[in-house]
This record gives C-alpha cells, sequence and structure tokens, in this order.
C-alpha cells in the first residue's frame, strides 16, 4: 500500500469530489419536517448508490421514521464501524442566507474559501471526507483498507428516535472494534483533535402549584403563598457561593482529570477573557478552583433554561400565579448517574415545599456521560496520524456538549469511537450562512486516509507524505 499515492489521487480528484458532495447538499434532508420526508429517501438512496460504486454491499433500512443506510465491504483482520448522518437542521430563516441553503457554492472569505449550504459542515461534508478517503483508496489499491461497516442515519438531528431500537436489532451485524465517527472539529484552523469526552445531560422541568386558581394580590397578597417565591428560593439554592450544587450526592462519580490530559489542555492556551467576551461577558462564574475549559469540558453543571409563571404581558396584571415553572438542565461527568440525580433533585424540591404547595415532574430522557480510551495505542495512532497532515500536533480534547451515539455504541455494541471531525468554531452549523472550509474538506478527506493506515498498517504513517 502506497499512502503517498492515495493522498496524491485525493488532491487530483477534488474537482470531482465536490461535485459529489454539491449533489448531496442539493437534496434537503431536513429530518424534522414530514414535508421533506421523501427527501430524506432520496438522500439515503443516493448514498447506496455511492456506497455500492465503491464495492460496498449496500442497502437502505427502513425505520419507523427516516431509513438508515448501512454497509458492508472490504477484507481484513480490523473491522471498524464508521458513522455519519445525512439528515439536516431546517434552513430557516431563509432571508438571513447570503445564496439559497440547498443550492451549494463555494465562497471567498478572508480566511480562505468555503463550501457553503445547509449540511456543508453537520454532516453531509464530514461523512463524504471519509467516503473520498475510501473512494481514493480504492483507486490506487483496488480494495478497501480494511473491513468496514458503514451506518449513515436519517434522524440524528430530530432526536433518533429510530436509532437505539435498531442498534439494539442489529446489534450483532453492527458491532466492530471500534467506531469511527466524524461529527466534531477541530481545536482551531491549524490542530485537528480526536474528542475523548462527552459530557452527559439530563433535563427536568418543574412545576410549582400553590392556589387552585391564580389570586388578586390586593385581596390574597400576604396570607396565600406565591409559587414564583418558593421555586426561585428553591433553584436559588442549588448552587453555593463558590459555583458548587449541592445536591447531595451530585459528585459521585466526578473524577479528577488525568495529569497528562490537564497539563495538554493548559497548553492549547485557551483564553477564556475572549471566549467570554465574544457574547459580552468577562468575567467566568462558573465552579471556583477550575479554569473556564476545564468547566466546560469536565466538570458537571447545573442550569436554569427558563423560568416563567404569571403575567409577563406588557404592563400589569396584579395576581398571584397558581403555578410556577423551570426548566432544568444538568451536564454530567465521568460516571455520574443521571437517574440518582434526578432522584436526589426531587427530593430536594419536596423538602423545600412549604405547606399548600405541590410540585410535579417532566423529565427528559436522560443520556450519561462518555470517556473514550486515550491511552489505548488505535488512539495514539490515529493522533500521530493527523499531526502528520497539519501544521500543529493533534490534541485530545473534551466537549462540552453531547453526541448520544457514541454512549450508545459502548451500551449496546460494547465499542468505543474515534471521534474525529474538521468543522471549525465559525461554521455556523444549525444556523444561516453555514460553511465548510475547502480545506478541512480536502484535508480531512487525507487526514482519514492517513488514519486509516495508522490503524492498519504497522507501519503506516511512517509510508505518508508531507501535507
Amino acid at each position: 500500500m502506497s499512502l503517498e499515492a492515495i493522498l496524491g489521487r485525493i488532491d487530483a480528484d477534488q474537482g470531482a469530489a465536490l461535485e459529489r458532495l454539491f449533489a448531496l447538499l442539493r437534496i434537503p434532508s431536513v429530518s424534522t419536517d414530514p414535508a421533506y420526508a421523501a427527501d430524506c429517501l432520496s438522500a439515503a438512496d443516493w448514498l447506496v448508490r455511492d456506497l455500492a460504486s465503491m464495492g460496498f454491499d449496500a442497502a437502505r433500512r427502513d425505520t419507523p421514521g427516516h431509513p438508515m443506510v448501512v454497509a458492508h465491504g472490504g477484507a481484513g483482520a480490523r473491522h471498524f464501524l464508521f458513522y455519519g448522518h445525512y439528515d439536516v437542521q431546517p434552513a430557516d430563516p431563509l432571508e438571513l442566507w447570503k445564496s439559497p441553503p440547498f443550492e451549494p457554492v463555494l465562497r471567498e472569505t478572508p480566511c480562505g474559501e468555503v463550501i457553503s449550504a445547509r449540511g456543508a459542515d453537520d454532516d453531509k461534508g464530514q461523512l463524504m471526507t471519509f467516503l473520498e478517503a475510501l473512494r481514493a483508496w480504492k483507486a490506487v489499491t483496488g480494495q478497501l483498507p480494511c473491513r468496514l461497516t458503514v451506518l449513515l442515519e436519517g434522524e440524528e438531528e430530530s432526536g433518533s428516535p429510530s436509532l437505539v431500537p435498531f442498534l439494539k436489532a442489529n446489534a450483532e451485524e453492527l458491532r466492530a472494534e471500534l467506531a469511527l465517527v466524524c461529527d466534531t472539529g477541530m481545536w482551531d484552523a491549524e490542530t485537528p483533535a480526536i474528542t475523548t469526552m462527552l459530557r452527559g445531560m439530563a433535563g427536568v422541568e418543574i412545576t410549582v402549584q400553590g392556589a387552585d386558581r391564580d389570586l388578586h394580590s390586593g385581596q390574597y397578597g400576604g396570607p396565600a403563598i406565591n409559587p414564583i417565591r418558593v421555586l426561585a428560593r428553591i433553584l436559588a439554592g442549588l448552587h453555593d457561593d463558590a459555583g458548587r450544587i449541592t445536591l447531595p450526592g451530585f459528585y459521585e462519580g466526578v473524577h479528577d482529570l488525568p495529569a497528562e490530559l490537564a497539563a495538554q489542555w493548559e497548553g492549547l492556551g485557551f483564553d477564556a477573557g475572549a471566549f467570554l467576551g465574544a457574547v459580552g461577558l468577562s468575567v467566568p462564574a462558573g465552579e471556583a478552583g477550575y479554569s473556564a475549559l476545564v468547566q466546560k469540558w469536565a466538570r458537571p453543571t447545573c442550569e436554569i433554561n427558563g423560568i416563567w409563571g404569571g403575567y409577563t404581558g406588557e404592563g400589569f396584571k396584579t395576581v398571584l400565579p397558581a403555578e410556577a415553572h423551570a426548566k432544568l438542565t444538568f451536564r454530567l461527568v465521568g460516571d455520574q448517574n443521571p437517574e440518582r440525580i434526578m432522584a436526589s433533585l426531587e427530593a430536594y424540591v419536596r423538602a423545600g415545599l412549604p405547606p399548600d404547595c405541590k410540585v410535579r415532574f417532566r423529565h427528559k430522557t436522560p443520556s450519561r456521560a462518555t470517556v473514550l480510551p486515550s491511552g489505548s495505542e488505535d488512539f495514539a495512532r490515529a493522533r500521530a496520524a493527523l499531526s502528520g497532515e497539519w501544521p500543529k500536533p493533534a490534541v485530545f480534547a473534551g466537549s462540552g456538549g453531547s453526541i448520544p451515539v457514541v454512549g450508545h455504541f459502548q451500551r449496546i455494541l460494547g465499542m468505543d469511537a474515534l471521534m474525529i471531525g474538521f468543522g471549525q468554531a465559525d461554521d455556523a452549523i444549525h444556523s444561516p450562512n453555514e460553511k465548510y472550509d475547502l480545506a478541512s474538506f480536502r484535508k480531512g478527506a487525507r487526514s482519514w486516509a492517513r488514519v486509516l493506515a495508522a490503524l492498519t498498517e504497522p507501519e503506516g504513517e511512517a509510508k505518508g507524505s508531507g501535507a
């Protein structure tokens, strides 16, 4: 196998690769809107044909929602599962786009050329970087680099309702040594990243009820309990003055950051002032004793996302509301147990209720945090491979958000995931004028070729060329 020849093929085929990506981007596969159901089918069928053209045994697998695309191909000692998603977010508001969202264009920016379209980054451009690496490999060597299973989902942007049942029903078919996931980004334009930590999440809506109807504040103010005042006091007690969360047992399963990883993150030079300044803030307000980067990647949180009750329209309506409401989400790390945390929260709220108040809870389906084996040989090989393509060495990064499929792979299929993506912080995913850097598309494909070589050949990266 000549990695140099494969990288050269990727470069030589850039024009055709862009045409293929643009064809996929033109399909408005918006999963959350039933009006686009036929387009989701079209996107799935397009990918089936593209995978089949590379020798995969590919099929559209229908679900109660939008279909999965499943493909099998290649041979060899190693077996990997590649995951991406072909559905996209709605394009609204359309009037804010510089060009139609499903008519992809190349646009020149001060930082270089970009691909502009809905799904350019999330996730069509990302998944096509992997497929273009495979296409070049097949063209140069006549075969795929290893045994591969491809799973492309059509409901990621609408909550993945069909994913867990599909994984459970097809676990034996989909199980591999390691999953390769492309739905992530880089640290910056010159520094690739492998995401090794994902925070989990638990969410709840709390409703505190007092009287059986809204009350006139002149007649009842004073004697009657006000649910907003009760709820505000309860919520205020969830954090102490140092920013720590006060729920009993909340920090069970939270682990200290390994020293080597902490040193690597410190070396990234994260500017908390610039990070907050970009949104009009200046002072880190989280848990005392931890840097802003550690707070957002490796510490748990409790955030009040919304609070309401009574009259909120123009002017005044002098009422004591019958109910007060709040929505909370918890970002979880390590081995925190979301069910136990929700039980602790309910007990805390109930203990804070005065007489005549009742409470209801409505829970969001929780997900646990995910920690991946960054000390393993596969992760070390992948990091070295990425470092050979980009100007700066790859880093092991955390993520403040959640990618639930990675946890599903661990718990249902029993395998870890290597999360590598080439998105940038300014790609405006989910927003108007989403883009994907042309450099991310080209060098992303080259990066995947390097990673596959490193994972499947004992001396894979040593055979490669420079960027």
